[in-house]
């Protein structure tokens, strides 16, 4: 196992078929941009699965940093934007190669199977990417905290809501209307 993989793998805590795509799409991403050490590269990920753990690991997006960005469309999709040249690439980790595996069995043989097949297939077989326009993704902001005046929690001051004339966290709105 290479060391970039072993580093994933205990920053997820487990090696699965999931961990395996986010790996992959890491290590093409890395041959064409250098880790985010601050906020350079953006990934805009579109789902919240295994995957991500190995974006995070391998690429320095994260969302302390703000330069991870979670859209939830239920994709094995990945947006990277690189705020120097104002580029971006999508990949799309094409399924077909799990889909084939997995309707002949599941359990533990078909996950290692899996795993095995994403590792080891040419990168054309599992990966589509093209290069795609979109804005500049924002960039990390600080915002002052407030406290809650109902919880007594302090939270993000724009995330504050005003209920019975009270600024409340979105917490406490939800329970109070």
């Amino acid at each position: 196992m290479e060391d970039d993989l072993k580093r994933a793998v205990e920053f997820h805590g487990h090696m699965c078929p999931g961990l395996a795509i986010g790996y992959r799409v890491a290590k093409y991403v890395m041959n064409h941009y250098r880790r985010s050490e601050d906020e350079e590269l953006v990934a805009v990920v579109e789902n919240n699965s295994c995957s991500v753990d190995a974006i995070q690991e391998m690429l320095g997006c994260t969302f302390g940093k703000g330069n991870l960005i979670f859209v939830d469309n239920g994709k094995q999709v990945f947006t990277f934007y690189h705020r120097g040249d104002g580029k971006a690439i999508r990949i799309y980790f094409r399924d077909e190669i799990l889909q084939e595996i997995f309707s002949t069995g599941r359990g533990e043989e078909a996950r290692s199977k899996a795993m095995e097949a994403i590792l080891s297939a040419p990168e054309e077989n599992i990966l589509s990417v093209r290069e795609v326009d979109i804005p500049e993704p924002p960039r990390a902001r600080i915002y002052p905290s407030i406290r809650c005046q109902e919880c007594g929690e302090s939270f993000m001051e724009i995330r504050g809501r005003v209920v019975n004339g009270k600024i409340v966290c979105k917490e406490c709105f939800s329970r109070l209307t």
